[in-house]
């Protein structure tokens, strides 16, 4: 599916406003549709394309009554395109389960066959969160069908997803009269963190996505949910947990390169912190290759700032906002489709004339990508007056496609596929160019956390932690063609 914003709450009175602010901290994870489940007895669903504003109006917040529920923001690749393709999914037994995730299932295709097949399931949607409810479902009706339900009903249903279940997923599922459980896939690549509020009498347990989410719903940070865990809360707010599968760790990179709000915490390493580092190792490098003196560093807002102003820093160069964004534009990276994100780059960033004119102007962003951004903000700032331009990327050169959920291209699309530097640097149309190394990344990452020993990086460099089938990569590029198609 892909990297999505995903929260559950247990609590003592109404929770459907609690998870709508929760998801509008977590709407930059995903702008193309929204919904929520709570239960009060019965479960409450209601989802549909748009904003988290859109979608769950005052009317449908009211109609979400219960004291627990689930909420989901999506960012589609695969699959998600269409309302039928949003989350929550609900399946009716045993005893009412609604859940939502955030990852991508590289087995998809395989797994959906063999539920209609073997299981004579019916899937209603292209969204990879079914294939892992109804593994998780069914698996949970036949323990509970033999023997009253117990925890370890719950850990056997995750480690019968664990055991099925490829590629990167943490989820949080809604269980009518019992409560919420969420679990993490064993090497961990999307985070998920759990949050413990207490005021006078009263308290109440919340997992989410990003730490931001706890942060702004006044939630004291407990921990990461670790790789293989499993975490269920009752009714009561008791808390259970489980390791359930064997860990691996393998976070994401990108989740601190970009994806994440520079205020979270993603597995006890912030993201402010690391975008920070990203820029110290960065201007190491430039100094080392003989990077050209630049008169001014102007970030490409918002995810660069950090990294650009340690970057100026560094090199003993005047740190400038040389970009205004228009805050009405969604996260370009995001956007279903090239012609949306082509569209709306010139839309989104206007540059300041007087911060580029006359001047030897170095430009730092968090990646590049097809490379149709970095050319039109080559040629914005030539068109403001720039005397030269010079592009900085605090990560490395992205070269396979991402089969974990962000939208990484088709291999065909990466402008560092068949191009080496110099060949990137003619495209862009910019006078020099320089990547982060992959060692550089990992080193800003681990030392926020010694124990981050491993990163997700199979973007960079074609090492995917997960078993991939050969035949997943035609699959994936397929349906990635049909969706830009359609």
């Amino acid at each position: 599916m892909a990297v999505c914003g995903i929260l559950g709450i247990v609590g003592e009175g109404p929770v459907a406003g609690e998870i709508n602010e929760g998801l509008i901290s977590l709407q930059h994870r995903g702008q193309d549709a929204a919904g929520i489940a709570t239960c009060d007895g019965r479960i409450h669903e209601h989802k549909g394309e748009g904003l988290v504003r859109e979608v769950l109006t005052d009317e449908a917040l009211l109609r979400s009554t219960g004291r627990y529920g689930i909420g989901h923001v999506r960012y589609p690749t695969v699959g998600g395109g269409g309302v039928e393709d949003a989350q929550p999914f609900t399946v009716p037994s045993p005893f009412g389960i609604s859940m939502v995730h955030n990852g991508n299932v590289t087995n998809y295709h395989e797994m959906r066959r063999e539920l209609v097949r073997d299981d004579l399931r019916h899937l209603q949607s292209c969204c990879d969160v079914e294939v892992i409810l109804h593994t998780f479902a069914r698996t949970l009706e036949d323990r509970v069908k033999a023997a009253p339900f117990a925890l370890e009903h719950l850990w056997a249903a995750v480690g019968e997803c664990f055991r099925r279940v490829q590629g990167s997923y943490s989820v949080v599922a809604l269980i009518a009269g019992k409560g919420i459980i969420a679990f993490r896939d064993p090497y961990g690549i999307k985070p998920i963190v759990l949050g413990r509020r207490r005021g006078e009498g009263t308290e109440a347990l919340c997992v989410a996505s990003e730490s931001v989410a706890l942060d702004v719903l006044g939630y004291e940070v407990v921990r990461d949910i670790a790789p293989g865990e499993a975490v269920f809360i009752d009714l009561q707010r008791n808390l259970f947990t489980a390791q359930v599968g064997n860990a691996k760790h393998h976070p994401c990179v990108f989740e601190w390169i970009y994806f994440a709000r520079p205020e979270s915490t993603i597995d006890q390493v912030n993201v402010y912190k690391a975008r920070r580092r990203f820029g110290r190792e960065l201007a190491h490098l430039w100094k080392e290759s003989g990077g050209p003196q630049a008169d001014v560093v102007i970030p490409v807002p918002d995810s660069s700032r950090p990294a650009a102003l340690v970057m100026a820093e560094e090199l003993g160069v005047p740190y400038r906002e040389g970009f205004v964004k228009n805050r009405y534009i969604g996260r370009t990276f995001i956007m279903p489709g090239q012609k949306a994100r082509t569209q709306s780059i010139r839309m989104k960033l206007n540059p300041i004339r007087l911060e580029f004119e006359g001047k030897k102007v170095l430009i730092v962003d968090d990646s590049i990508v097809r490379g149709n951004t970095s050319r039109a903000i080559v040629q914005m700032a030539r068109q403001a007056g720039a005397k030269e331009v010079y592009v900085a990327s605090y990560s490395a050169p992205l070269k396979h496609p991402c089969l974990y959920g962000i939208d990484m291209s088709t291999r065909a699309e990466f402008i560092a596929r068949d191009l080496d530097v110099e060949g990137i640097r003619k495209q862009i149309g910019a006078d020099y160019l320089l990547y982060q190394t992959i060692e550089g990344m990992h080193r800003a990452v681990q030392e926020g956390n010694e124990k981050v020993t491993e990163v997700c990086n199979a973007c960079f460099s074609g090492n995917y932690p997960t078993e991939i089938d050969p035949s997943v990569f035609a699959e994936w590029e397929a349906d990635r063609t049909g969706a830009r198609e359609g």
